[in-house]
């Protein structure tokens, strides 16, 4: 089509828990986005750390060799609230400044199964 402009997903911003859930399908689904991500060479951003789905995802991703980038608060770092991250890491001061950074590094988005913060994050 003429006029058309296509623009490549390079890399996506994955919203989801730092809690695993209740159902084990729950992993797997976010183990199996990871793995889709790094087959499709897609590089991933996220909130951060390996606990629950978000170290699904973000272990499937790196396990394709694909970059993997953590948005961290500074407070979640004290005493490794949030577990090790299996990639590169960027600090912020607030919530709002990891959203914000995740929001410009990211081409597009996906919300898996999360709480309150994957919703808060997700509509803003």
């Amino acid at each position: 089509m003429e006029g058309v402009s296509v623009r490549k997903i390079k890399k996506i911003c994955v919203f989801c828990g730092a809690n695993s859930g209740k159902d084990v399908e729950f992993v797997n689904d976010a183990f199996h986005l990871g793995e889709v991500l790094g087959k499709r060479k897609i590089d991933l951003v996220y909130g951060g750390g390996r606990l629950g789905l978000m170290g699904c995802v973000s272990t499937a991703v790196a396990q394709h060799e694909r970059q993997v980038l953590g948005i961290i608060p500074s407070a979640f770092t004290v005493n490794n609230l949030v577990g090790e991250i299996c990639g590169k890491e960027i600090k912020v001061a607030t919530m709002h400044e990891r959203l914000l950074t995740m929001m410009e590094l990211s081409d597009a988005f996906i919300a898996l199964l999360g709480g309150f913060g994957t919703l808060e994050d997700y509509f803003r």
